[in-house]
């Protein structure tokens, strides 16, 4: 072969090869940003649920300052973290069922408190936000195992390691129980 041959062909893969890299980082970029985007709904909806709580807890306020002023305490401590891992997120997930059993337990020794519209209203808009973060959670998770797969596949592996992408972690699915919120429902009909 002629060395003008050796030449066209060598650049001719060298030009595929940058193309490949080329593309193979902007589908990462695009995944990056997508499981970024995802943790932000995901901290969206955690924080309308924490606002939903904090109205909550002023409510309970006038029936049981002590134990709503700890409630509060907690909830201005964990909120606004935001939610920049999947860890983060778990955290303050279990934070806000914490919190909701502890709203739960005023409004069962506060009869008056548990027949406030605006109480009764409050707690069952809760529902809506949590299916809200569940399917936010669903998102992320979806998304981030298509970021995985770029990362972990070869040859885009490659690529990915040489360029510092990483792996996200998977949201948890909790055991039945744990995702279970205190049946506010039951708690208003008594």
């Amino acid at each position: 072969m002629s060395t003008t041959l050796v030449i066209i062909i060598l650049a001719a893969v060298l030009m595929l090869v940058a193309i490949y890299v080329f593309a193979t980082q902007r589908s990462l970029v695009s995944q990056e940003e997508l499981c970024r985007n995802a943790l932000g709904q995901i901290a969206v909806q955690l924080n309308s649920r924490w606002d939903a709580v904090q109205a909550l807890a002023s409510m309970a306020a006038r029936y049981a300052s002590h134990e709503s002023e700890t409630i509060i305490a907690a909830i201005r401590e964990r909120r606004g973290s935001g939610v920049a891992s999947a860890g983060e997120a778990e955290r303050q997930q279990e934070g806000l069922r914490d919190i909701v059993g502890r709203l739960a337990a005023v409004a069962e020794a506060y009869p008056d408190l548990k027949a406030e519209a605006v109480f009764r209203e409050t707690m069952s808009g809760m529902r809506d936000f949590e299916e809200k973060v569940r399917v936010s959670r669903m998102v992320y998770n979806d998304t981030a195992t298509k970021m995985n797969r770029l990362v972990r596949q070869w040859p885009s592996s490659i690529v990915a390691s040489l360029l510092g992408f990483r792996l996200f972690d998977y949201l948890k699915t909790d055991s039945p129980e744990k995702n279970t919120y205190p049946d506010l429902d039951a708690a208003f009909r008594k």
